[in-house]
């Protein structure tokens, strides 16, 4: 039996900071659905050449008393990075709490606006250890 990745569903409270934040990471929306009848958006992105590979941004306009407090209902989304250092400081400096540096030169977690861990892992081999990331302590859970 063959088996395809179709996409991660994460379900947001804000579609608009959700979509800002996602868009640091370098994704872009790809499709969007939108259902009156059922009240609620569909957002999907992807980093460019990674289209068959998306995130759904599911947005309820009511709301949702379903999403969990803590966004650990799935674990993590993953994604690799041309260089860790700088996209860590890119976030950082749109206001982005990094979690867990990338001490290694090669992960990092941080948090999305709906505390969504997201793990950025270095493409190929580790970045040779750095300040400030070296001597930052990690912060919160990831």
């Amino acid at each position: 039996m063959k088996v395809k990745y179709l996409h991660t569903m994460v379900r947001v409270s804000d579609l608009e900071a959700s979509m800002g934040f996602y868009s640091l990471l370098g994704l872009n929306e790809v499709k969007r659905y939108e259902s009156d009848a059922g009240r609620f958006t569909l957002v999907y992105l992807a980093a460019d050449g990674d289209e068959d590979c998306p995130l759904e941004l599911t947005y309820n306009w009511d709301g949702d008393t379903g999403l969990p407090s803590d966004g650990r209902h799935f674990g993590h989304l993953a994604y690799g990075v041309e260089n860790i250092y700088e996209m860590c400081a890119k976030l950082q400096d749109a206001g982005v709490t990094i979690n867990r540096a990338p001490h290694d030169g090669r992960m990092a977690f941080v948090r999305s606006p709906d505390n969504i861990s997201i793990e950025l892992l270095q493409i190929g081999e580790a970045l040779t250890p750095a300040e400030p990331w070296l001597s930052m302590t990690s912060t919160g859970h990831w």
